[in-house]
């Protein structure tokens, strides 16, 4: 949507017709707007082909093919859409693929779609504003996070605006129910589960600084430019150390200053490194203000913490066992029921 508002502003003085379409909203409106036809479709694969196969038009005269965020549509799994993709679209055209990162997969995926390409590169990998000041806490568990965060938020310093990321929906929930019931009831999250609509008037608000919090999976973490968004808040680390350029990017734009602050707790340990080595130095690390409860880890999340880490040290190491290796069988008793167990009679 936003690549489209931008397209239709560029052609204003222009005859071009540009048209946006995406899933999760009906098709029909879509879909005319389509037959009645247009010069640049800005799309989604999924809907995309679904107008296709409802001869919403042809693709016939189509010359140009654009693939934005080409990493993450590659990493999302939209390989098989854009293979489809392509068996509907004329084999003589321009291909163009922008990326903000290029890892080495990306480019080995990007083979499919370009031939001989010319690369162009407009600043170096993953290299994070120098407007924005990165800092860092660590946490035991969720719930001491969730403390920290409403004591961040509610400060005399606090910012007028925070975009404050998450790795899981439910997690994006709790935070947004502890800043409702601590900070301020200016606060709407957004995630997979929630509908279009709702996405885009949380986002609209949020732009519009209607909205002083909003709390997002990684869903939305390509998508939103608040130029004078202040703060963002890593509440957890992302696994692919690539989203974490993209989170903060969010803030520190039009040479602004900003600040992004991360999150971490025991679990995410590896995922901490991942960042370092790509940023190339370490965060500076705080220790917890006084006054901020520590509370105590459930036993549910202190397992789910456990298998996090042995994942990470699976990677490294496919041999390794980890914690949840199955347990030692207690070996049999030379007590009186011994023989009752081997099937004897006394």
């Amino acid at each position: 949507m936003q690549i489209a508002e931008v397209a239709k502003r560029l052609a204003v003085n222009t005859d071009l017709r540009v048209e946006v379409v995406y899933g999760g909203v009906g098709h029909r409106a879509q879909q005319e707007r389509m037959e009645a036809g247009c010069d640049l479709v800005v799309a989604t694969p999924g809907r995309f082909m679904e107008l296709y196969l409802r001869n919403a038009f042809v693709t016939k005269n189509l010359s140009h093919l654009v693939l934005d965020e080409a990493d993450r549509m590659m990493d999302f799994g939209f390989m098989p859409q854009l293979r489809k993709l392509l068996e509907i679209l004329p084999n003589k055209r321009q291909n163009l693929l922008f990326s903000a990162t290029y890892p080495p997969k990306t480019e080995e995926m990007a083979g499919e779609f370009l031939l001989w390409p010319t690369r162009v590169e407009a600043a170096p990998q993953s290299t994070p504003v120098e407007t924005i000041v990165q800092s860092a806490y660590r946490a035991p568990n969720f719930g001491t996070k969730l403390n920290l965060l409403v004591s961040l938020l509610s400060g005399d310093d606090a910012p007028e605006q925070a975009l404050i990321f998450v790795r899981e929906k439910d997690q994006a929930e709790r935070i947004g129910q502890a800043i409702h019931d601590g900070v301020s009831w200016s606060v709407k999250t957004l995630h997979a589960n929630k509908g279009q609509n709702s996405r885009i008037n949380a986002m609209d608000e949020f732009k519009a600084g209607e909205l002083r919090y909003l709390v997002a999976t990684d869903v939305a973490s390509r998508g939103i430019d608040v130029p004078l968004l202040d703060l963002v808040v890593n509440a957890t680390v992302p696994r692919d150390p690539h989203d974490y350029i993209h989170r903060i990017g969010r803030t520190g734009r039009a040479k602004r200053k900003g600040q992004a602050i991360t999150l971490v707790d025991p679990s995410e340990k590896a995922a901490l490194l991942r960042v370092e080595g790509l940023l190339g130095v370490p965060l500076d690390f705080h220790n917890v203000p006084e006054g901020i409860e520590v509370v105590g880890t459930p036993r549910w999340e202190a397992q789910a913490m456990a298998r996090a880490i042995d994942r990470e040290k699976r990677k490294s190491d496919p041999t390794f066992k980890g914690a949840f290796h199955e347990k030692k069988r207690k070996p049999f008793s030379k007590g009186k029921n011994a023989s009752r167990r081997s099937g004897k009679r006394r």
